[in-house]
């Protein structure tokens, strides 16, 4: 039977009610589903749900529970959880979860991680913890776990896996094909295989798809990209980072220091450190950590806590600045109602020049070659917003007071405090930098700070000046 043809309207129904229909990630109505059917005790319903979901989705939804629901949840359904969502836990939630097993629990739980995500989930635990743990271990899986726990957090030796591909130079294709059919314990995911000298040294690299089309009787070294970026082990997780998105690698090799081939970092380890790394700079702008979310109440209240007492401190100095002409306030009152509309504006264009300025260091975007002319551009920047909310906010001013001088000042110091906190967002993230002071945690302190008793001397200096 024929079917009569869908008009636009139709079509574009149709096409509306499929992307409806894709949903990616747990749902709000999943979640709510999962905890009635706990309170209810509907456990043949958990366990199938459970069964179907995404690995990173069940970690969505240990995090989303209550600790109460959390500890039911994994009564129900922990077998039917890959080890793959301990990985995908907030490492808050992780730490609390690993704490109620037993060491025996988390040795088998480790042993089916690969070697870089179960060094996460032990490299938190007190020391005798992590020794009773590795007991457990069989002796290879001791050993290389052990191995990765001795390098520095957030270095590669920390990111690196140590299963890998390599084979020598003088190899040909159908050698290295029959290795790779006969070999039990291959990596679970790999995109090259490494060529590698007598001394075990990296000397070149075969993509796979090269391999798959090349006849078995060419010679590995014919077909080999000798140019690689290979990474000391010492290397800081952020340096890796770098590398694989300036150079778009899929995957590199991790040499000691003797140049050895000792482990492999593939991109999808990268995606995590790159998401961390950005979270980690948004959050510390804020004086905030990555655990605040799901930590307890007095964790939080301590992180916190050392922030704002920092903050109040520079509170402090901008209020003295304040006092040093009361005087002048005292006999214009309309002074104390506009002051904090000048210090607020010029902390706002602060944050968005400091944001910008912090990310593109993290990125290398800005270096010593361009970072006077960038200088040069946000300076110039907050002069021309500074002379635009100069005039709105001068006739406001004015009208509001019936009187153009106090218009004339407010506009004025608008002017220097948005070219000031131009150039002090530019500013102070590149001087701490040359400093090896991460921008990130200090730089927004300074630069309120610095914009706060700008503002104020700047609008109160000028009115003394003018109205006494």
């Amino acid at each position: 039977m024929n079917e009569a043809p869908l008009n636009g309207t139709e079509m574009d129904s149709r096409d509306q009610e499929r992307e409806d229909d894709i949903h990616y990630g747990l749902s709000d109505e999943t979640i709510q589903e999962i905890k009635e059917s706990l309170e209810l005790g509907l456990v043949e319903h958990i366990r199938q749900t459970v069964a179907e979901l995404h690995s990173a989705d069940i970690a969505d939804l240990i995090e989303q529970l209550k600790p109460k629901h959390r500890s039911m949840l994994l009564e129900i359904a922990d077998d039917l959880m890959e080890a793959e969502v301990y990985s995908d836990l907030d490492e808050a939630v992780r730490d609390d979860l690993v704490e109620e097993m037993e060491p025996a629990e988390i040795a088998e739980l480790v042993t089916e991680l690969d070697v870089d995500d179960a060094v996460h989930v032990l490299e938190d635990l007190e020391e005798d913890e992590q020794k009773d743990v590795l007991k457990e271990l069989p002796a290879e899986d001791r050993i290389a776990i052990e191995e990765g726990l001795a390098y520095e957090e957030d270095t590669a030796g920390r990111l690196m896996q140590r299963d890998l591909i390599a084979v020598p130079e003088y190899w040909n294709i159908g050698q290295t094909i029959d290795y790779l059919r006969d070999t039990d314990d291959l990596p679970n995911e790999f995109y090259e295989i490494f060529v590698v000298d007598p001394r075990h040294h990296p000397i070149g690299t075969i993509p796979l798809d090269k391999a798959m089309r090349n006849q078995r009787s060419v010679p590995v070294k014919d077909i080999m990209q000798r140019e690689q970026k290979l990474i000391p082990v010492d290397m800081d997780q952020e340096e890796v980072a770098y590398l694989f998105q300036q150079y778009r690698l899929a995957s590199a090799a991790v040499v000691n220091d003797n140049g050895a081939l000792i482990g492999m970092i593939t991109v999808d380890d990268i995606v995590d450190v790159i998401n961390e790394e950005a979270e980690e700079d948004i959050l510390r702008l804020g004086g905030v950590s990555e655990d605040d979310l799901f930590g307890t109440i007095f964790e939080t209240t301590k992180t916190r806590f050392t922030w704002l007492l920092v903050n109040l401190f520079t509170a402090v100095l901008a209020s003295i600045a304040i006092g040093l002409f009361d005087t002048t306030m005292e006999k214009v009152i309309a002074l104390a109602v506009l002051m904090p509309i000048v210090a607020s504006m010029g902390g706002n264009a602060g944050t968005q020049t400091l944001t910008v300025a912090v990310r593109a260091l993290a990125t290398r975007e800005l270096t010593a070659n361009n970072m006077f002319r960038i200088l040069g551009k946000e300076a110039l920047v907050g002069f021309l917003n500074g002379c635009i909310f100069a005039l709105l906010i001068g006739i406001v001013a004015w009208l509001w007071f019936s009187d153009p001088t106090i218009g004339w000042i407010i506009g004025v110091a608008m002017v220097v405090n948005m070219l000031v906190a131009g150039v002090a967002g530019m500013t102070v993230p590149i001087t701490l930098d040359r400093f090896e002071i991460d921008p990130a945690v200090a730089s927004s302190v300074f630069v309120t700070t610095i914009t706060d008793i700008i503002g104020f001397v700047a609008f109160l200096g000028i009115a003394s000046l003018v109205l006494l």
